[in-house]
């Protein structure tokens, strides 16, 4: 049995150019997946989904009208949901009970801050520590400690439930930047926290599971015209009793024609996106 799980930044919503909300449902709509963690709903969750015919769950506090502009993860899925997995950072951590027929699964989406960030790391002049200690000088490592709690609560139900989280972290992953990609990063082999941390509780990265070698398989997802800043910084993490058969990621430039299977959709974010496709076992 297998579900496709999609992960987007949709950018303000999707209007941010010209019918915006449109070209979002029209990509959703021609990747088809059963799940989609969404990012920047910014209030135009419940029209997507009723356009396409998903559950909606958004990731707020409950009796939060599903069109409120502040609120920024939501949900969709094909199959029915169940209870809200709450936490007190909503804007950044939120999930739902999913039911695959007769298969639960805990989904989350997430977002982490950007701060600090550079375009390009390698090149700040610091040694891999020096970057280590940069990486929780900003915003992100708040969060980061923040949900921890949470997502250690639900990690340790995948004996029974598996869990899935993704979206937008903001950061590289360590496993872009190892021996076989120091090369293009200065020498460096950097370690970054953000993922790491969720490796060592036991969380997988679906892309990197499926393509292990960062320098065929880079899965770019932040890219900027005339800037070097291409890093892979959207993801899909999982545990449980499942298992990725197919991840794939799709960037282009906000304005830009984006081709999937040989059609053109007008792309409206700033971000790519990550497929994964898991086999439930």
């Amino acid at each position: 049995m297998q579900i496709k799980v999609m992960a987007w930044n949709i950018l303000h919503g999707g209007n941010d150019i010209e019918n915006g909300l449109q070209h979002v449902i029209d990509i959703i709509r021609e990747i088809d997946p059963d799940i989609v963690l969404m990012v920047e709903t910014y209030g135009s969750g419940k029209q997507i989904a009723e356009n396409l015919g998903y559950n909606f769950h958004l990731c707020a506090a409950e009796g939060t009208p599903l069109d409120d502009k502040s609120t920024n993860l939501s949900i969709f899925s094909k199959y029915p949901l169940g209870e809200r997995l709450t936490t007190p950072y909503s804007f950044y951590l939120g999930g739902v009970e999913v039911f695959i027929y007769n298969q639960k699964v805990n989904v989350f989406a997430n977002w982490f801050h950007y701060e600090p960030w550079a375009d390009r790391p390698e090149q700040l002049g610091k040694s891999v520590e020096e970057l280590l200690k940069w990486e929780k000088s900003g915003k992100k490592y708040a969060m980061v400690q923040n949900v921890l709690p949470y997502i250690k609560k639900y990690i340790a139900k995948t004996d029974k439930v598996p869990m899935v989280i993704g979206g937008d972290f903001n950061t590289p992953s360590h496993l872009d930047w190892d021996e076989n990609t120091k090369a293009f990063h200065n020498g460096l082999v950097v370690p970054w926290y953000a993922t790491k941390v969720l490796k060592e509780m036991g969380l997988k990265d679906s892309y990197r599971e499926v393509h292990s070698n960062p320098r065929i398989d880079p899965g770019i997802t932040w890219n900027t015209k005339e800037k070097m800043d291409s890093h892979r910084i959207d993801y899909i993490f999982y545990k449980g009793s499942i298992r990725p058969v197919k991840s794939e990621t799709f960037m282009t430039f906000i304005g830009d024609p984006l081709a999937i299977r040989s059609k053109q959709f007008i792309y409206p974010s700033d971000h790519g996106f990550i497929v994964t496709t898991f086999v439930l076992e």
